[in-house]
C-alpha cells in the first residue's frame, strides 16, 4: 500500500475534471476565528487540516482522509475540511477503479475500494453545494463523484446547475464535453434486438434473474447481495473458487449487463427489485438490531463488524436508510432490554474480507414491542418513546426551560476545566471536544438532557433507565448528579 500512488493524471478513463481534484484549500486563520468554539478548539482544527493537505499533496490521501474526518469531527459543515475531503475521496476512487483486476487480485488495497469512497465523496459534495451554491468547484466535485458511480444523467444535471452560476467556466465545458463522450460510448455498447430469457441471465446462487449484477475478476456473475452473502464465509468464488480480493462495494453493478436485463425482462426485473427491496428497506416500525450495548440519544460509537450475521445486515443497510436499533441483552432478564435506541450509520469503511468499520451517530430511542431472526440477526417491531412534555407556555414549561439554559451553563464550565486538565492528552481532549460538538441547542430539553448525561461514563443499567424515563427534567437531574459526583471524585483523587 505505502507504494501505491494516487495520482491519476495518466488514468486510461479520467474522472471529469482534474483541475479540482489537485486545488485543495488551506485553512485561512482569520476567517475561522468568528466561529462559536474556542480558541484552542480552532487551532486544533487548524493543524489538522493543514496535516490533511501535507498528506494529500504527498499522495497519501487515506490519511488525509483521516485527518480531514477528525477536524470535521470538531468542527462539522465546514466548506473547506468538506472540499478537500470530497477531492481526496475522488482521487481515491479514481485510481481504485482504473486498477486492473489482475492488480487487485495479487496486491490488494486493504479498505479501500472505488464505490464506497465515490459514495463518500458524493456524501460531502452534497453538503458543499448547499453550503457554496455560488462556487463552481462545488458542482464539479459533486459531478465528478457522480460521474465515478456511473450516474451519468444526474452527473450532467449538475454540471448544467454549475454553468448558471458561471456560463463562462472552462472547467464545466470540459467536464460536460467528457460527459457526452462517455454517454456516446455507453450507447454504443448497447445491444440491438431482444435477446431470448435463457438461464444464462440468472444468478448461479439463487437460481433467480439477476439483481444488480456484479462480475468477478474470474469472469463470473451474481446478484451482487448473493455474491457478499456467500464471501462472508470464505474469499472465493463460489463457481471456479478463484480467491477474490474484493469487498462489497468494490465490484461496481455491472451498468450494461443490468440494463440489458432492465429493458428486456422489466416485469421479472420490477419482482426482483420489490423482493430485495424487503429485505433493505424496513417500514417506519421495523428495525433490524445490532446486539451489543446500550447507546442514548447524542452519542458517536465507532464499530468493528467481523461477525457474518451482521456483515450482512450492514450491506442491506447500506442499500437501504443506514439505521439500526443497538441493543443490549438486559442482565436482570437474560433476553434483549426492551428499552434501546436507533443509530444511524455515518462512515462505513469496508475491507477485502467482508469485515466492516462504521461510525453511527444515535438518533429516537424505541421500545421493542417484538423481535424474530431473519437471516440469522435479529429484526424488530418497535414503537417510538419521547418525553412527556408540558405546553408552551405553561409553568412547568418555563420551569424545564430554565432548568435546560443552567444545566447547559454548568456543562459548559465543566467542559472548559474538563479541556484544561487534559490539556496535554490530545486524544482525550479531542475526545471532548467531540463530545462538545454534538451538543443540542437548548430550545430541545430532551435531546439535550440525553446529551448532558453523556459527558459521563455510565453503567449499562444506568442508561437503561435513562431511556425508560419518560421526565425531561428527572434526566437533567441525574445528569448534573452525574457530573458532580465525577468532578468530586477527580478531586478526592
Amino acid at each position: 500500500m505505502a507504494g501505491e500512488s494516487f495520482s491519476s493524471s495518466s488514468s486510461s478513463s479520467p474522472v471529469l475534471s482534474m483541475d479540482v481534484l489537485g486545488d485543495i484549500e488551506d485553512y485561512v486563520w482569520p476567517n475561522q476565528a468568528e466561529g462559536s468554539l474556542p480558541w484552542d478548539t480552532f487551532h486544533h482544527v487548524f493543524e489538522l487540516v493543514q496535516n490533511g493537505n501535507d498528506a494529500f499533496r504527498e499522495n497519501r490521501m487515506q490519511e488525509a482522509i483521516n485527518f480531514y474526518s477528525r477536524a470535521n469531527n470538531i468542527r462539522t459543515g465546514d466548506p473547506v475540511i468538506l472540499s478537500n475531503r470530497c477531492a481526496a475521496y475522488i482521487r481515491i476512487s479514481q485510481f481504485l477503479k482504473d486498477r486492473s483486476p489482475s492488480a487487485s487480485e495479487y496486491d490488494p488495497l486493504s479498505g479501500l475500494d472505488p464505490t464506497t469512497h465515490a459514495e463518500l465523496g458524493l456524501k460531502d459534495a452534497e453538503k458543499l453545494v448547499d453550503i457554496r451554491s455560488n462556487s463552481v468547484k462545488s458542482y464539479l466535485l459533486k459531478a465528478n463523484a457522480l460521474f465515478l458511480l456511473e450516474k451519468y444523467e444526474k452527473a450532467r444535471d449538475v454540471i448544467l446547475s454549475g454553468r448558471q452560476v458561471d456560463p463562462y467556466s472552462n472547467s464545466l465545458r470540459a467536464s460536460l464535453k467528457n460527459l457526452e463522450r462517455a454517454l456516446a460510448s455507453l450507447t454504443g455498447t448497447s445491444t440491438h434486438g431482444q435477446p431470448e430469457r435463457t438461464d444464462d441471465f440468472d444468478c448461479t446462487l439463487c437460481l433467480k434473474l439477476l439483481y444488480e449484477p456484479v462480475t468477478t475478476p474470474c469472469g463470473h456473475s451474481f446478484c451482487r447481495s448473493c455474491l457478499f452473502q456467500s464471501m462472508d464465509r470464505g474469499n472465493r468464488c463460489p463457481l471456479c473458487r478463484t480467491v477474490l480480493f474484493i469487498s462489497p462495494r468494490s465490484c461496481s453493478v455491472s451498468v450494461t449487463l443490468n440494463n440489458i436485463i432492465q429493458k428486456n425482462f422489466p416485469e421479472e426485473y420490477a419482482e426482483r427489485r420489490q423482493e430485495h427491496e424487503s429485505l433493505t428497506n424496513f417500514g417506519v416500525d421495523l428495525l433490524p438490531l445490532f446486539v451489543m450495548d446500550v447507546i442514548v440519544p447524542c452519542q458517536k460509537l465507532p464499530l468493528h463488524i467481523f461477525e457474518p450475521r451482521y456483515r450482512l445486515m450492514v450491506r442491506r443497510i447500506m442499500e437501504g436508510n443506514h439505521r439500526m436499533g443497538m441493543v443490549i441483552i438486559d442482565s436482570t432478564t437474560g433476553s434483549l432490554a426492551e428499552f434501546a435506541c436507533e443509530v444511524e450509520i455515518t462512515e462505513c469503511e469496508p475491507l477485502p474480507d467482508g469485515r466492516f468499520y462504521i461510525e453511527v451517530e444515535s438518533r429516537r430511542r424505541f421500545r421493542i414491542i417484538r423481535s424474530w431472526d431473519q437471516d440469522g440477526y435479529r429484526v424488530a417491531e418497535v414503537e417510538w418513546i419521547q418525553d412527556i412534555m408540558q405546553s408552551e407556555g405553561t409553568s412547568e414549561r418555563e420551569d424545564l426551560q430554565e432548568l435546560t439554559y443552567n444545566a447547559a451553563e454548568y456543562a459548559r464550565s465543566w467542559i472548559t476545566r474538563a479541556r484544561e486538565a487534559a490539556r496535554q492528552d490530545q486524544r482525550r481532549l479531542e475526545k471532548l471536544l467531540n463530545v462538545e460538538a454534538m451538543m443540542p441547542p437548548t430550545r430541545d430539553p430532551e435531546r439535550f438532557s440525553f446529551w448532558l448525561t453523556t459527558l459521563s461514563n455510565r453503567r449499562p443499567s444506568e442508561k437503561l433507565d435513562l431511556l425508560r424515563i419518560r421526565d425531561t427534567k428527572e434526566r437533567i437531574r441525574r445528569g448534573l448528579i452525574y457530573l458532580r459526583a465525577d468532578e468530586q471524585g477527580c478531586r478526592i483523587q
